[in-house]
Protein backbone atom coordinates (compact mmCIF):
# COMPACT_ATOMS: atom_id res chain seq x y z
CA UNK A 1 0.00 0.00 0.00
CA UNK A 2 2.85 2.43 0.85
CA UNK A 3 4.44 1.64 -2.50
CA UNK A 4 1.19 2.45 -4.36
CA UNK A 5 0.80 5.75 -2.47
CA UNK A 6 4.43 6.59 -3.25
CA UNK A 7 3.88 5.95 -6.97
CA UNK A 8 0.72 8.11 -6.97
CA UNK A 9 2.56 10.93 -5.16
CA UNK A 10 5.45 10.66 -7.64
CA UNK A 11 3.09 10.84 -10.64
CA UNK A 12 1.26 13.84 -9.17
CA UNK A 13 4.57 15.63 -8.55
CA UNK A 14 5.75 14.81 -12.06
CA UNK A 15 2.52 16.14 -13.58
CA UNK A 16 2.78 19.33 -11.52
CA UNK A 17 6.38 19.80 -12.61
CA UNK A 18 5.48 19.23 -16.28
CA UNK A 19 2.55 21.65 -16.01
CA UNK A 20 4.77 24.38 -14.55
CA UNK A 21 7.47 23.85 -17.15
CA UNK A 22 5.01 23.84 -20.06
CA UNK A 23 3.33 26.98 -18.72
CA UNK A 24 6.70 28.71 -18.40
CA UNK A 25 7.89 27.66 -21.84
CA UNK A 26 4.69 28.87 -23.49
CA UNK A 27 3.93 32.27 -21.96
CA UNK A 28 0.54 33.80 -22.64
CA UNK A 29 1.66 36.56 -24.98
CA UNK A 30 -1.24 38.20 -26.79
CA UNK A 31 -0.71 39.43 -30.31
CA UNK A 32 -3.18 42.26 -29.88
CA UNK A 33 -4.78 44.19 -27.05
CA UNK A 34 -8.11 42.46 -27.77
CA UNK A 35 -6.84 39.51 -25.75
CA UNK A 36 -5.95 41.44 -22.60
CA UNK A 37 -8.49 43.88 -21.23
CA UNK A 38 -7.05 47.29 -20.33
CA UNK A 39 -3.57 46.42 -21.60
CA UNK A 40 -1.33 48.73 -23.57
CA UNK A 41 1.47 48.05 -25.99
CA UNK A 42 4.92 49.10 -24.77
CA UNK A 43 7.72 49.83 -27.21
CA UNK A 44 11.10 49.89 -25.48
CA UNK A 45 14.11 51.26 -27.34
CA UNK A 46 17.65 50.99 -25.95
CA UNK A 47 20.41 52.97 -27.66
CA UNK A 48 24.16 52.48 -27.70
CA UNK A 49 26.07 55.40 -29.18
CA UNK A 50 29.35 55.30 -31.07
CA UNK A 51 32.35 56.09 -28.85
CA UNK A 52 33.15 59.22 -30.86
CA UNK A 53 29.61 60.65 -30.48
CA UNK A 54 29.64 64.12 -28.97
CA UNK A 55 27.40 65.21 -26.10
CA UNK A 56 25.84 67.69 -28.52
CA UNK A 57 24.94 64.91 -30.97
CA UNK A 58 23.51 62.73 -28.20
CA UNK A 59 21.46 65.66 -26.88
CA UNK A 60 20.11 66.22 -30.39
CA UNK A 61 19.04 62.56 -30.56
CA UNK A 62 17.32 62.84 -27.16
CA UNK A 63 15.45 65.98 -28.17
CA UNK A 64 14.47 64.54 -31.56
CA UNK A 65 13.14 61.35 -29.99
CA UNK A 66 11.12 63.26 -27.37
CA UNK A 67 9.65 65.51 -30.09
CA UNK A 68 8.05 62.43 -31.69
CA UNK A 69 5.38 62.49 -28.95
CA UNK A 70 4.06 65.84 -30.21
CA UNK A 71 4.35 64.84 -33.87
CA UNK A 72 2.83 61.35 -33.88
CA UNK A 73 -0.62 61.23 -32.24
CA UNK A 74 -0.61 57.43 -31.88
CA UNK A 75 2.04 57.71 -29.15
CA UNK A 76 0.08 57.72 -25.89
CA UNK A 77 3.12 58.44 -23.74
CA UNK A 78 6.88 58.66 -24.05
CA UNK A 79 9.39 58.43 -21.22
CA UNK A 80 13.13 58.32 -21.44
CA UNK A 81 16.21 58.26 -19.31
CA UNK A 82 19.92 57.58 -19.14
CA UNK A 83 21.16 54.34 -17.59
CA UNK A 84 22.37 54.64 -14.02
CA UNK A 85 22.35 50.98 -12.99
CA UNK A 86 25.23 49.97 -10.71
CA UNK A 87 25.08 46.36 -11.96
CA UNK A 88 27.27 46.88 -15.02
CA UNK A 89 25.03 44.75 -17.23
CA UNK A 90 24.04 47.45 -19.74
CA UNK A 91 26.40 46.17 -22.49
CA UNK A 92 27.04 49.77 -23.52
CA UNK A 93 23.38 50.77 -23.94
CA UNK A 94 23.04 54.14 -22.28
CA UNK A 95 19.63 55.54 -23.23
CA UNK A 96 16.18 54.02 -22.84
CA UNK A 97 13.04 55.33 -24.54
CA UNK A 98 9.74 53.86 -23.41
CA UNK A 99 6.72 54.46 -25.64
CA UNK A 100 3.12 53.42 -25.08
CA UNK A 101 0.55 52.64 -27.76
CA UNK A 102 -3.09 51.61 -27.43
CA UNK A 103 -3.06 49.10 -30.27
CA UNK A 104 -0.88 47.14 -32.65
CA UNK A 105 -2.25 49.31 -35.45
CA UNK A 106 -1.08 52.48 -33.68
CA UNK A 107 2.42 51.06 -33.22
CA UNK A 108 2.48 49.82 -36.79
CA UNK A 109 1.54 53.27 -38.10
CA UNK A 110 4.29 54.85 -35.98
CA UNK A 111 7.07 52.73 -37.48
CA UNK A 112 6.86 54.04 -41.09
CA UNK A 113 5.71 57.52 -40.04
CA UNK A 114 7.76 60.24 -41.80
CA UNK A 115 8.61 61.87 -38.44
CA UNK A 116 9.95 58.55 -37.15
CA UNK A 117 11.95 58.11 -40.34
CA UNK A 118 13.36 61.64 -40.00
CA UNK A 119 14.38 60.81 -36.44
CA UNK A 120 16.25 57.80 -37.81
CA UNK A 121 18.30 60.16 -39.97
CA UNK A 122 19.33 62.13 -36.86
CA UNK A 123 20.14 58.94 -34.96
CA UNK A 124 21.91 57.00 -37.70
CA UNK A 125 25.28 58.78 -37.77
CA UNK A 126 25.87 58.38 -34.01
CA UNK A 127 24.24 54.99 -33.43
CA UNK A 128 26.41 52.01 -32.53
CA UNK A 129 23.49 49.64 -31.83
CA UNK A 130 19.82 49.56 -30.95
CA UNK A 131 17.69 47.04 -29.08
CA UNK A 132 13.89 47.14 -29.39
CA UNK A 133 11.38 45.11 -27.37
CA UNK A 134 7.61 45.38 -27.65
CA UNK A 135 5.19 43.78 -25.21
CA UNK A 136 1.59 43.90 -24.04
CA UNK A 137 1.14 44.80 -20.39
CA UNK A 138 -0.61 42.39 -18.07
Amino acid sequence: MKFLLGVIAFVLCLNTFNFKNSAMSKPNLPLSNELVKDSVLRHVVLLKFKAQSSEKDIKRVQESFVELKSKIPQIVSLEWGVNNSPEGLDKGYTHCFFLTFNSTEDRDSYLPNPHHKAFGEVLGPVLEDVLVVDYWTH
